[in-house]
C-alpha cells in the first residue's frame, strides 16, 4: 500500500536535513521547518550549495522544539546556537567559517524555498533505490542526501511521482491533504557531490542523464520535461489543506477529479 514513507526538511537552508514524524503544512504552503532560516550575505543573495561546497563540511543538527542549531565542523569543532533568541551569534560564526558577512534571516510563514509559489518536493522510495543502482559507489541513503526532497512515497514503483505533470495529470492525496503536481525538478550541482565530503562524483551528470532517459517511464508525459537531468516532483498544496498535518504513515491515494 503506498504510504507516506518520512517527512525530511532542511530548517537552515543549505544545511543538513532532518527527519520528521509529524509536520504541519503551512499558510504558504510548504512544510513546516523547511528552510525556515537561511544565510545572506550583504548584497542580499544566498548562501547555499549551489554557490559554495563548503556546506559539506558542516555536520549539522537542529531541534524545532528548541530551536537550537547544533554544529560540528571537519576538523572537530563543536557548537550550539539558540535561534530563536539570538540568531546573530551564528549568523557571526557563520560568516567567519565561510569568509563573508552574512546575517540569518527566518520566514516562519513560508521558509526561504527556491521556488517561492510553489510547495513540497516529492519522491519515491524506489526511486531513489534505483538512481543509487545506477552508481556503484552511491547508497540509497546517500541519494536521498543528494536529492533533498521533503516527502518520500514508499509501497509505489519507480518514477511514481513523473506521473503528476503534464496534460492532464492526477493529483494525490497524503493523509486527506491534497498535492498538486507543479514541475519536475531540474537538478543543480549538488546532487553531483558527495553529501559527506563535497567531493564531486566523476561523471555523475553524464551517467545520471543517460539512464534518467534509459528508464524513463512510457506512462509519463515526456512534454512536461525540458530534459533528462530533473528527478523528484514540485507539488503545489491547495489553500484548503495548509494547515493540516502531515504524518509518517499517512495512506497516499492518487486522485483524478
Amino acid at each position: 500500500m503506498a504510504r507516506l514513507e518520512g517527512l525530511r526538511v532542511y530548517p537552515v537552508k543549505g544545511l543538513d536535513g532532518i527527519d520528521l514524524e509529524a509536520a504541519e503544512v503551512l499558510e504558504g504552503g510548504t512544510v513546516a521547518h523547511d528552510r525556515e532560516f537561511a544565510l545572506f550575505d550583504a548584497d542580499g543573495d544566498v548562501l547555499n550549495g549551489k554557490r559554495t561546497d563548503r556546506v559539506h563540511d558542516l555536520d549539522t543538527n537542529f531541534d524545532p522544539e528548541t530551536r537550537e542549531l547544533a554544529i560540528e565542523t571537519t576538523d572537530g569543532e563543536r557548537q550550539r546556537f539558540d535561534l530563536e533568541s539570538d540568531r546573530e551569534t551564528a549568523a557571526a560564526w557563520l560568516s567567519e567559517f565561510f569568509d563573508v558577512e552574512l546575517s540569518l534571516e527566518r520566514d516562519r510563514s513560508l521558509g526561504f524555498v527556491d521556488r517561492r509559489e510553489m510547495g513540497p518536493s516529492v519522491i519515491s522510495t524506489a526511486t531513489l533505490r534505483t538512481v543509487a543502482d545506477w552508481f556503484d559507489e552511491l547508497t540509497v541513503e546517500g541519494v536521498r542526501r543528494r536529492l533533498r526532497a521533503n516527502v518520500e512515497v514508499g509501497g509505489v514503483e519507480p518514477f511514481w511521482e513523473d506521473r503528476f505533470v503534464g496534460a492532464d495529470a492526477p493529483a494525490f492525496e497524503v493523509g486527506g491533504v491534497r498535492f498538486e503536481g507543479v514541475t519536475p525538478c531540474g537538478r543543480c550541482v549538488v546532487p553531483q557531490r558527495d553529501p559527506d565530503t563535497g567531493d564531486p562524483t566523476p561523471g555523475f551528470r553524464e551517467q545520471f542523464v543517460r539512464r534518467r532517459e534509459e528508464t524513463f517511464p512510457d506512462w509519463a508525459d515526456a512534454d512536461a520535461f525540458d530534459h533528462y537531468y530533473s528527478l523528484m516532483l514540485i507539488a503545489r498544496v491547495p489553500e484548503r489543506d495548509r494547515g493540516e498535518t502531515l504524518r509518517v504513515d499517512d495512506p497516499v491515494a492518487i486522485v483524478d477529479d
